[in-house]
């Protein structure tokens, strides 16, 4: 369902995009030499970099991320949206936060909305009152991932600290109402469930769940733990829910091994809540700036000598890399 949604966002000149996208990508990854055509056709924008949760393994919930807190400026955004919108397919609108504690978050995106762009943003589910469900669906968001990790209040809090299970559920309960009152299929409602260890015990009763609340889709998610090396009591018993693995001499390493090259980097960027544009998510604390969007556009960021010289590295020495560390692309 969610792949005809994009579909219909789409046009010849996009689609074309596309293909020389993939292309100059395919040919660098074989060469080993950086070649770049098109525009990316994603995009993630951060609204905001502050939450009102404290996640144990979120940087903003857990207060280590280095940047200022502050939230994306309106006209930058809409700035960004028309220099980009003939290309843009997809539009991600969350990084780092809390996306719905911007105020301007409805308006932001009515903006991509309306300018033929698939929009989508992910939450903790915890400002989605009975009012902000009329707003969301009448911005015409494509599709909205809620966090809820347990099925319980107590399974629940371990994670998110300071969070509510109940006002997470009495939130999804007024958007599929809202969704059935006005007949709308929008927003695609995902229920995200990060697998960990306190919480692995409950997978099952997390689908049932999905299923009462009536959302579109429940989908269990790996968890990056960035302190894992000597074990972590977050790190699932499950394997298939685990990105490490338990060496012999009782220490954890990442599963994979990733190769050199990235799609990303010439498919999509992230651009901060001060305009920063980065290579990827990954980048919690923006160490990779490729350009700022306050005075350069995004086709003039794309192809400078930041961008070429990290794609080269990427396709020659990923491994050296910090961000690519546990990448899972």
């Amino acid at each position: 369902m969610e792949f005809f949604r994009i579909l219909i966002k789409l046009n010849f000149y996009k689609l074309f995009n596309i293909f020389i996208a993939y292309s100059s990508y395919g040919i660098s990854s074989v060469f080993k030499k950086v070649i770049v055509w098109g525009k990316p056709f994603t995009l993630s924008i951060e609204p905001i970099n502050s939450c009102n949760l404290q996640c144990l393994e979120c940087p903003t919930g857990n207060d280590s991320l280095l940047r200022q807190k502050q939230s994306f400026d309106v006209n930058l955004y809409q700035k960004i949206i028309d220099e980009n919108k003939t290309s843009l397919i997809y539009l991600l609108l969350y990084f780092q936060g809390e996306p719905f504690m911007n105020k301007n978050i409805f308006e932001i995106i009515s903006y991509a909305s309306k300018s033929g762009i698939y929009t989508m943003t992910s939450t903790n589910g915890h400002f989605i009152t009975v009012e902000n469900a009329k707003k969301i669906v009448d911005s015409k968001l494509d599709k909205i991932i809620i966090s809820l990790d347990g099925t319980t209040q107590e399974t629940y809090e371990q994670y998110r600290k300071n969070g509510s299970f109940e006002t997470v559920i009495s939130g999804i309960e007024a958007l599929v109402a809202e969704k059935k009152m006005q007949k709308s299929k929008r927003p695609f409602i995902e229920l995200q469930f990060l697998v960990l260890k306190t919480n692995e015990h409950q997978i099952s009763a997390i689908k049932q769940l999905g299923k009462r609340l009536e959302v579109d889709s429940v989908r269990l998610k790996t968890a990056q733990i960035y302190d894992y090396k000597n074990g972590n009591p977050l790190i699932p018993t499950i394997d298939k829910y685990s990105r490490y693995r338990k060496n012999n001499d009782g220490t954890y390493s990442f599963k994979r091994n990733p190769a050199n090259t990235c799609w990303r980097l010439w498919s999509s960027a992230v651009v901060s809540v001060n305009g920063s544009v980065v290579p990827c998510c990954y980048d919690k604390d923006t160490r990779h700036v490729m350009g700022s969007l306050e005075n350069s556009s995004m086709t003039q960021i794309w192809k400078n000598a930041n961008y070429q010289a990290f794609r080269k590295q990427i396709i020659t020495s990923k491994k050296d890399v910090m961000i690519c560390e546990e990448c899972i692309v």
